[in-house]
């Protein structure tokens, strides 16, 4: 059956509630996040997700306060960066983004990418800060199977979320499985596609067009039923609804297989997950 019970958020391993569907602001100038993010906060979104690598901090905090919320009601998520792994750096680099940020607390911090010979000493570092109370829960992104048992086999708190490219033409589904086996929440970035190729995809747009949706809306839908968060990203404020619009209808099980079977292995960038060199 097509999924329709999404309740509050994915519940996590140490039951923190992420919201379903997060803004990505991945290339986003901090001068745009600072009016895009209250009229996300207008629209409903609860979920920001940043990166030290953005560059754009700063942007998603003065947006944050602009939007006059709540904090305790927004779930905002950054990420250290490669050359900044490693226990003692990490500590810094969280220190860092915290203080760009202009928060007392993070809600999920990741290692951006599993960085040969650093990444578990980076873990220890996010374990401490969860103990400390500064993040409410830590994960990873970007880490294959391998890298995840390693981490599961060596400590003693497990990531809660691993974010990965995920869209109908890279459906990693042996990573989402082993994720979901374990208790690890799969996150979805570049959930559309660089590109768009997916959004041309006559499956999908064949479906969209039974649902009175856009093929955008479908791509989403069809991680949501996977039980996968999605942080699709725009600086258009008339996509911002587009892409949080996706509780009125459900795909149905053939349909979601249908979408699963366009799965090209295709990634949008040249970044191997296996050989982390850069940064």
């Amino acid at each position: 059956m097509a999924t329709t019970d999404f309740g509050q958020g994915a519940v996590l391993a140490n039951g923190t509630v992420m919201p379903w569907v997060g803004l990505g602001v991945w290339e986003a100038p901090s001068r745009v996040l600072e009016s895009l993010i209250p009229q996300a906060v207008e629209v409903g979104y609860r979920h920001i997700d940043t990166a030290a690598i953005y560059g754009n901090e700063e942007g998603v905090g003065r947006g944050i306060r602009a939007a006059g919320i709540a904090r305790e009601q927004l779930f905002v998520t950054t990420k250290v960066w490669n050359r900044d792994q490693g226990f003692d750096k990490t500590l810094a680099a969280f220190a860092a983004s915290l203080k760009r940020l202009g928060l007392d607390y993070v809600d999920l911090y990741l290692i951006h990418w599993a960085v040969p010979g650093k990444y578990r000493e980076t873990w220890k570092a996010l374990q401490k800060l969860y103990r400390e109370g500064v993040v409410r829960a830590i994960g990873v992104s970007n880490f294959q199977v391998h890298h995840l048992e390693e981490l599961l086999a060596e400590f003693e708190i497990a990531p809660m979320v691993n974010q990965i490219e995920l869209h109908p033409y890279l459906t990693q589904t042996a990573l989402v499985e082993f994720c979901q086996g374990r208790g690890i929440q799969v996150e979805a970035w570049s959930p559309l596609m660089r590109g768009g190729a997916v959004l041309r995809d006559p499956v999908i747009a064949a479906i969209a067009q039974k649902y009175h949706k856009t093929p955008a809306q479908v791509a989403l839908r069809w991680n949501l039923e996977r039980r996968v968060v999605v942080i699709p990203k725009t600086v258009h404020p008339e996509r911002l609804k587009e892409n949080l619009d996706l509780f009125d209808f459900a795909l149905t099980p053939e349909e979601v297989e249908a979408i699963t079977r366009l799965n090209r292995n295709q990634q949008s960038f040249p970044y191997d997950p296996e050989r982390v060199t850069f940064g």
